[in-house]
């Protein structure tokens, strides 16, 4: 089997570091991206034996200029991601851009760069990560939720247009996780969710993490322009 070498970007949060974690022992090389949370990033570096640079996926410049030296990726996992809890009211341009900036802009840079190396190999995996409000939409998070869809929706056409060239593109949409993210919410309402989820809990980053190695494995070759929403049955 071939070696393969994985990009992840937002490697310094919660999913992102599984991710790296589980497709380490699937027995990928690594690059690891990160904004915020240096420390965190370069610690999981070392102890995988991975590459860390830092990345502003909201920047063309700068995702071009980490890819210009990670080498020969053909695996790119979009983990990078901000959300913001506001009211329609609520929502100015700032965080209105911000947010498509990082969820759907960084993603469509990110699979921009790598695409056209994976054609020219005629092998590819790329997984983008959106969320359940992708799905279905979220009160108060229309942003977050709006920039999610799009990125399902660039996630299925480029399945359609990379296809031929042996590339599949795949998204995980996870449900309510145990990440950072999600600590912004108080402990009732995470317990309330949790209830509202048929195996009446929430999920783990890892969780998350199983379903991204999968699609980035060989046995999900046949498996291209899908959504797989590990989350517990809160969406059905």
């Amino acid at each position: 089997m071939a070696q393969h070498r994985a990009l992840i970007t937002g490697a310094s949060g919660a999913i992102g570091a599984s991710c790296a974690r589980t497709l380490k022992k699937a027995g990928m090389d690594l690059v690891l991206c990160y904004h915020k949370g240096g420390d965190r990033a370069i610690s999981l570096a070392e102890e995988l034996g991975a590459e860390a640079f830092p990345m502003d996926v909201s920047d063309p410049r700068s995702v071009e200029e980490v890819f210009s030296v990670a080498g020969a990726v053909d695996v790119l996992v979009t983990a990078a991601g901000v959300s913001f809890d506001a009211l329609l009211s609520d929502t100015d341009d700032t965080l209105w851009q911000k947010t498509f900036a990082v969820n759907c802009d960084g993603t469509f840079y990110c699979c921009r760069r790598a695409a056209p190396r994976m054609l020219r190999m005629g092998w590819g995996r790329i997984i983008t990560v959106s969320s359940i409000w992708g799905m279905v939409g979220a009160a108060n998070e229309s942003a977050y939720a709006a920039s999610k869809a799009a990125v399902i929706g660039l996630t299925r056409s480029l399945a359609k247009e990379l296809g031929p060239g042996g590339v599949t593109v795949n998204c995980v949409a996870p449900g309510v996780i145990d990440t950072p993210m999600n600590a912004r919410h108080s402990r009732e309402t995470m317990e309330a969710l949790a209830d509202a989820t048929p195996l009446g809990r929430i999920g783990t980053p890892e969780e998350v993490a199983a379903a991204v190695a999968y699609l980035a494995s060989e046995e999900a070759g046949f498996v291209t322009g899908q959504v797989l929403s590990p989350n517990g049955g809160f969406v059905i």
